[in-house]
């Protein structure tokens, strides 16, 4: 299918926010001190995830963007793009992510002490194992972000972030960052505790809380993370036991082919759709600017990322604009919630998926790579361009290790396969800030250029690659992270 482009209208206007509370760990809503009942619990368990997204400042910190030369200027935006410190707090921002997956995990804590005070009986197991598995994923998220990538060869010296395992009882606590290492230990700890517990039916939406799929789903990156392969395929294989992942994917040159830019709007985050395991309410206007910011998509890399590929075809999603530079696919839109009937003013939010099918099948085909699985690798890539290429013939677009090797000019079988899957996730994520946590886990450098001639180069052992420790912990004892 060829490429639409078409003019879409604008949404015009900028919101003033309040500015988060700037400390550590945030206390849940006073409303959840009544947590007497696991019913109580499971309503506390719908705040336990990071309610900020880290879309914009990953997007832009990426290979997928340039300096388009006008657009909207924001500091979330353009700071990332020039690989500096975000020099604000507000929604999209590095340190309002902090604060969310702080406030996140103070709500695990509280659940899993009500937990503790019900005896842990039966019929908490399910809250007590979707606390633990949010509590690991929202310090995961943070030691991602906020410390130098997990090396084993580093990992016991270089520093994590706090890992708070207990509800804050005083004003101003203090913290230690300890290590990588413990960080990943105490997530493996809690994230194993909690899968044998997650159970489907605790929940009216299961796509809204870490679900037993979506707990694999985590499991998958962590030990890719890790590099722990076995252990990425022994869950990828749990998250479709019956491995009927093509049902499950999104169908981009099926049904998606035929929808207009606002049917693709609604139906990208719906809980209804097969490939999102787990979606988040987050405080963002990036569905308001995600494609107009002035460091975004533009038509190069666009050409670069979206069209022609390994298969010999193009692929099917479909590009759109806003006037001339502004290049998005339709995937996160913006809901507004007023401050009450009335009002004209509130808060605008973006649903995020945190966790999809696809993911999972590039985590297993990755995996399969370093285990040396090839056919295995070749069977899921093939799976994902029959859902992705237009036109898609299995003859003509079938994936062969020769093909891509002749493609990519690479005689290594397992670096020509590795740059596959990272093309195919590149395309597959544009716009979602999936891209940078693949710059981070090769160690690639990133170049970005602006109109004014400026070349920026974020080499592979460049300190900024570590999100700055936002200034308002430090009173709780966090050290900054080195510049």
């Amino acid at each position: 299918m060829i490429k639409q482009r078409i003019i879409l209208s604008v949404i015009a206007g900028l919101l003033m926010f309040t500015s988060c509370r700037k400390y550590l760990e945030q206390v849940p809503d006073s409303t959840w001190t009544d947590l007497s009942t696991p019913e109580k619990v499971t309503r506390l368990l719908g705040t336990a995830y990071p309610k900020s997204s880290y879309i914009t400042f990953c997007e832009a910190m990426s290979d997928n963007v340039a300096d388009k030369g006008v657009g909207q200027t924001e500091r979330v935006n353009e700071d990332p793009f020039f690989f500096q410190d975000v020099r604000n707090d507000k929604e999209d921002s590095p340190e309002a992510y902090w604060m969310a997956c702080y406030k996140a995990i103070a709500a695990t804590n509280l659940a899993l002490e009500a937990c503790d005070k019900a005896g842990n009986t039966e019929a908490y197991r399910r809250q007590r194992g979707e606390a633990l598995v949010a509590r690991a994923y929202a310090h995961f998220m943070l030691v991602t972000f906020f410390s130098k990538f997990y090396d084993a060869a580093t990992a016991a010296s270089d520093p994590g972030i706090p890992y708070v395992t207990v509800p804050e009882t005083v004003v101003t606590k203090q913290y230690e960052r300890k290590t990588v290492a413990y960080v990943y230990e105490m997530i493996e700890k809690d994230l194993l505790e909690g899968l044998p517990l997650i159970s489907d039916d605790a929940y009216t939406v299961p796509r809204y809380h870490f679900n037993r799929a979506a707990a694999y789903a985590f499991a998958t990156r962590f030990y890719l993370f890790k590099k722990d392969y076995e252990k990425v395929l022994s869950y990828a294989n749990q998250v479709f036991p019956n491995n009927n992942f093509g049902p499950n994917l999104r169908p981009w040159n099926t049904t998606y082919a035929s929808m207009s830019p606002e049917q693709l709007w609604n139906q990208y985050t719906l809980a209804t759709e097969n490939a999102n395991l787990l979606l988040a309410e987050t405080a963002s206007i990036y569905g308001r600017y995600g494609a107009r910011y002035r460091y975004g998509l533009d038509y190069a890399h666009e050409i670069n990322i979206l069209t022609y590929n390994v298969t010999g075809g193009r692929y099917i999603y479909p590009v759109y604009y806003y006037g001339n530079q502004d290049y998005f696919v339709p995937k996160l839109s913006e809901y507004f919630v007023k401050a009450s009937v009335n009002a004209e003013i509130g808060d605008p939010y973006v649903m995020t998926p945190l966790f999809t099918t696809e993911e999972v099948l590039f985590n297993r085909a990755e995996a399969n790579v370093y285990l040396g699985n090839n056919n295995a690798v070749l069977q899921d890539l093939n799976l994902f361009a029959s859902k992705r290429i237009s036109q898609y013939n299995s003859s003509a677009h079938i994936l062969t290790v020769n093909k891509i090797r002749n493609y990519y000019g690479i005689s290594d079988v397992k670096t020509a396969l590795i740059q596959t899957i990272l093309d195919f996730k590149r395309a597959e994520f544009i716009q979602e800030g999936m891209r940078w946590f693949d710059l981070q886990r090769y160690k690639m450098p990133v170049t970005h250029y602006t109109v004014t001639g400026q070349t920026l180069v974020l080499t592979a052992d460049d300190k900024r690659r570590v999100l700055q420790i936002p200034q308002s912990a430090t009173s709780s004892g966090i050290a900054l992270n080195p510049r």
